[in-house]
């Protein structure tokens, strides 16, 4: 059946709207999973049946669910998901007043911090590098191109020859220890600020830290990071600590920890040296400050928002244009010659596994745990106003609680994605309607009925 065939069948079948209502169900999702069994929700106390659902009762014979893919290239839907999660977690942290977060976390010291790679190599970028003089490959030491923000060798080497693809690759492989050691020389450097032991400080103030990993163009991770600082308190979760700490201690904690942090990397070939990894010297540590709405660069709306942006992103906007970068084909090669290296029981020997991060094993988005809610309790709380409507349609009179829903289920995969090419172009359609629906609903609360009417 041609493609066109396959989207007048899908429209003209009398259970479209079942279809489309389980695509719905999906949030759209670009790549669902199918699934084939049943289940059947039960209220425990009273044994009563409230609902039952059978894949075999679906237009195809088939159910479907979200892929739950974090990326935006595979997977908007899911994406956008993901993303709004990771938002809620990072501001609930960050500004409180919501997600059982009490706002006065927003008062606590708290700073945005960027951390960055060395450089491995002159690169291409919109700037103009100064540097004169060519290398031993008769190439320019600097890009002197000053290339646009769209140009698609902004990030390239500028000599491929001359630059450090293996040094690249082996740090982007160490890059989440480098983060930890990172951690713990924060804590250190933050009791020596404070005048105290580490046990001391460790009494009286904690650090609480949400992560996202970023691609720069030239293929390497860095890191954007709020840092706060909690008391310690036995009975209450997210404490104030004492007047006496301030956020000027914790940015001085901070430059410190950053710049004695450092990771000593095996060779990754035989009688080589050893490497010592460090971060970047280009790194931004600034105090958040507390103010409503996105117009504040570093107010904490703002920068939660541009944290969130980043969990979602992933190596393939690296290359926005599908033609593949060559500089990114020669991380990749760099990423298999190591993971081939000489000793098949060293510490590069599963390097092959990050092919597609090019070395990056790292999760994109990490916190510590008392930073604020989980992204399983977001869902969980999801998944609590789903039974609660539930319970209100089934038992409208009586009053009953998500807890007392038992929902039991067999089902077994069946496949990836839509069943044809019509069906993915029609959930696709779909899709952008909802969103383009969901973004005027959304720009309609930010804007009074009078600046509707003249836009």
């Amino acid at each position: 059946m041609s493609f066109a065939d396959s989207v007048a069948h899908r429209l003209r079948r009398r259970d479209f709207d079942r279809w489309l209502n389980g695509v719905a169900s999906t949030g759209y999702c670009h790549n669902p999973v199918r699934l084939v069994g049943s289940s059947s929700t039960v209220h425990q106390p009273t044994g009563e049946l409230l609902a039952e659902y059978a894949s075999v009762d679906q237009p195809d014979g088939v159910a479907f669910a979200r892929c739950g893919n974090r990326r935006a290239s595979r997977c908007e839907s899911c994406s956008h998901e993901y993303k709004g999660d990771t938002w809620h977690m990072i501001m609930a942290g960050a500004a409180g007043g919501m997600k059982d977060v009490p706002a006065d976390v927003a008062t606590h010291p708290m700073v945005f911090l960027t951390l960055t790679a060395p450089s491995f190599g002159a690169v291409h970028s919109t700037g103009l590098d100064r540097r004169r003089g060519e290398c031993e490959h008769g190439m320019p030491r600097g890009c002197r191109c000053a290339h646009g923000a769209d140009d698609s060798q902004r990030g390239d080497a500028v000599c491929s020859d001359c630059y450090d693809y293996a040094g690249h690759v082996v740090w982007q492989f160490h890059a989440p220890e480098l983060w930890r050691r990172f951690t713990i020389s924060l804590r250190r450097e933050l009791a020596r600020t404070l005048g105290l032991t580490q046990r001391e400080a460790s009494r009286v103030v904690r650090v609480q830290f949400a992560k996202v990993a970023e691609f720069q163009r030239r293929g390497i991770v860095h890191f954007h990071a709020i840092i706060r600082l909690d008391g310690v308190d036995p009975v209450d979760s997210f404490p104030a600590p004492p007047a006496s700490v301030a956020t000027g201690q914790l940015v001085a904690a901070i430059t410190a920890a950053v710049r004695k942090t450092r990771v000593i990397a095996a060779p990754y070939e035989r009688n080589g040296n050893a490497r010592e990894l460090r971060w970047g010297k280009q790194f931004d540590a600034r105090p958040i400050i507390r103010q409503d709405g996105l117009d504040g660069a570093l107010s904490d709306r703002a920068v939660a928002a541009y944290i969130a942006k980043y969990a979602t992103k992933a190596t393939e906007d690296l290359d926005s244009r599908g033609e593949g970068r060559d500089h990114i084909r020669r991380i990749k090669s760099t990423v298999m010659e190591l993971a081939r290296g000489v000793n098949a029981d060293g510490p590069y020997a599963q390097l092959h596994r990050w092919d597609g991060m090019l070395g990056f094993r790292g999760h994109f988005s990490t916190k510590s745990r008392r930073y604020s809610v989980t992204l399983g309790s977001l869902r969980g709380a999801r998944r609590a106003w789903r039974l609660r409507a539930l319970l209100a349609k089934a038992k409208p009179n009586e009053a009953a609680e998500p807890d007392e829903i038992l929902v039991i289920g067999s089902w077994a995969y069946a496949g990836m994605g839509w069943l044809s090419d019509g069906d993915k172009a029609l959930a696709t359609e779909a899709a952008s309607a909802a969103r383009e629906w969901r973004n005027d609903r959304a720009r309609d609360r930010r804007t009074t009925p009078n600046e509707r009417g003249t836009s």
